[in-house]
């Protein structure tokens, strides 16, 4: 059965304005049997968001419209395809107490969700490492290294893992290798797969699911699938459960480079 787990939309601040229909539609011409719209959630409270459009996540007056127009198009949609009403949510270290209350309101009425990491902490400031090459950086500079952030960064994956953030807490980690983004642009060759490994073997016992998402694959100074694919093929041997996401924020990348990841 084919399926995209990983699917933003119209809500998006940062995306385009592609509506529903538009990816809907496509997903059906393309015989997807399920879709998950997994729309950035709003951040938590109290939480300043570090890019400079402050626009990470959806905003919160906007929850329960994205919510209600999903119920509406599923509804309309039930003997073409499944639709999924989803949410990925951040895990911000510092703020789980605040994500595990939202997880608790918003957790009934979601059929699918995705947790990432987006944002690193270090010296109680936040970066949002996939925002901009230069942001990228910048910030290995001032935590020390390229390897320092990388470090870091899967320490706060696994502390994703390790949070508790309710019993509406998401059972699929969001792009688990998000770090490599701009790793083209670093001139530097990191050996992390012992890492990824490590953290493949820690989803698996945790009991979670593998974002396999493709859109590494476009990013020019990445063009790598996250995870990359020795590690894709490293988590069906271990029986970790994978479910592919385009992470499309527009139509046209919906679905992009499925036949690559699951030929």
């Amino acid at each position: 059965m084919k399926k995209d787990g990983h699917i933003h939309t119209p809500f998006c601040p940062h995306g385009s304005t592609d509506s529903f229909e538009q990816y809907i539609e496509k997903a059906i011409e393309q015989n997807f049997a399920s879709i998950s719209f997994t729309e950035h959630a709003p951040l938590p409270a109290g939480f300043i968001d570090p890019t400079p459009d402050q626009d990470s996540g959806m905003k919160a007056a906007l929850l329960q419209p994205y919510l209600q127009e999903l119920r509406t198009l599923k509804e309309l949609y039930q003997d073409k395809i499944t639709i999924h009403i989803g949410l990925e949510v951040d895990y911000i270290s510092g703020f789980e107490l605040e994500t595990r209350h939202f997880l608790n309101e918003v957790g009934p009425f979601l059929d699918d969700a995705i947790l990432s990491v987006h944002f690193l902490k270090h010296d109680d400031a936040y970066c949002c490492i996939d925002f901009s090459e230069e942001v990228y950086l910048n910030f290995a500079k001032q935590i020390g290294s390229i390897r320092s952030m990388y470090d870091l960064y899967y320490k706060t994956v696994r502390k994703s893992i390790d949070a508790d953030l309710g019993s509406y807490k998401p059972k699929r980690i969001g792009h688990p290798t998000l770090i490599h983004k701009f790793q083209l642009a670093h001139q530097e060759q990191i050996d992390d797969a012992a890492q990824i490994k490590q953290l493949l073997r820690y989803m698996k016992v945790a009991g979670y699911e593998l974002d396999v998402n493709s859109a590494g694959l476009s990013k020019p100074l990445c063009k790598e699938p996250y995870p990359p694919f020795p590690f894709i093929d490293f988590a069906k041997s271990i029986e970790l459960p994978l479910v592919f996401g385009s992470d499309a924020h527009t139509a046209q990348d919906l679905h992009q480079h499925y036949s690559i990841i699951f030929p």
